[in-house]
């Protein structure tokens, strides 16, 4: 008897809720889903919810300092990085980016400029990722240096397509990477096979940062452009380490990346 009255009252409260909404919303359908628990009748475990509750949370930067993606999560996160989830929002973060700069007033004298990170923000490692867990498994910098060194990454295409309208605005680019120095002509070759043919500045990491986390290393790089009289006008970035810390820019953008997680 008192699970028959639950039940009734659970759904009076839903009728009582769809009502409300369409007064106030003039006759709109909403379809209501109940919250689902992580576990099913019985204790079963219902695949991927755990898992994109983690993705938020790193996406969120309210899960931080991991090291690895969860070993149950490798196929969840393959599937978003292979499917058209990733490339939406992807394509969602640069849209809101490019109706930020078309807002903007620009001076015309060429120190308005974009800072891109380049690693899962203008070049894509996911040929190498795919074959290593999409970060399931433990980061080898041997081997993921000689897929650098390949120069072979393919372009995000949604970064590619806003690099290009913030050319033609007039902004100038600037590639901040934590890439290390030796890695510069590769760098070169691979943007420009893949269309990012110009740019202001491409800074890689010099030696003197060693050990030194990548937002104080980022941070330091983008005072000394502010220095040099250049205005950051925006500052996208894979990583919550490239959109923190000092001089960040007018507006940050941050793009998904759940397969790994830089300081």
């Amino acid at each position: 008897m008192r699970k028959l009255q639950l039940l009734l009252f659970f759904l009076a409260t839903i009728a009582a809720t769809c009502q409300g909404l369409d007064e106030v919303d003039h006759g709109r359908n909403y379809n209501i889903y109940p919250l689902r628990l992580k576990s099913g009748s019985g204790g079963h475990h219902i695949p991927g919810l755990t898992c994109s509750s983690w993705r938020l949370g790193v996406e969120t930067h309210n899960i931080i300092e991991w090291i690895t993606v969860p070993e149950e999560c490798e196929g969840y996160v393959g599937n978003y990085m292979l499917g058209h989830q990733y490339r939406e929002d992807s394509e969602a973060v640069t849209i809101h980016a490019f109706r930020y700069a078309k807002s903007l007033n620009l001076t015309g004298d060429g120190k308005d400029t974009w800072v891109f990170d380049i690693d899962e923000t203008t070049l894509s490692n996911l040929p190498y990722y795919a074959k290593h867990g999409f970060g399931v498994n433990a980061y080898n910098s041997t081997s993921f240096n000689e897929w650098v060194n390949l120069g072979v990454a393919p372009a995000l295409p949604s970064s590619l397509k806003l690099y290009w309208k913030l050319l033609n605005l007039g902004i100038k680019i600037v590639f901040l990477t934590g890439r290390p120095e030796d890695q510069t002509n590769i760098t070169v070759a691979n943007l420009r096979n893949v269309r990012f043919t110009k740019w202001e500045k491409l800074i890689l990491k010099d030696s003197s940062f060693s050990g030194k986390t990548a937002v104080v290393y980022k941070s330091t790089q983008r005072k000394k452009l502010e220095d040099e009289g250049y205005r950051i006008v925006g500052n996208i970035g894979d990583q919550w380490s490239d959109i923190l810390g000092t001089n960040t820019g007018n507006r940050t953008f941050k793009l998904p990346d759940p397969m790994y997680y830089l300081s």
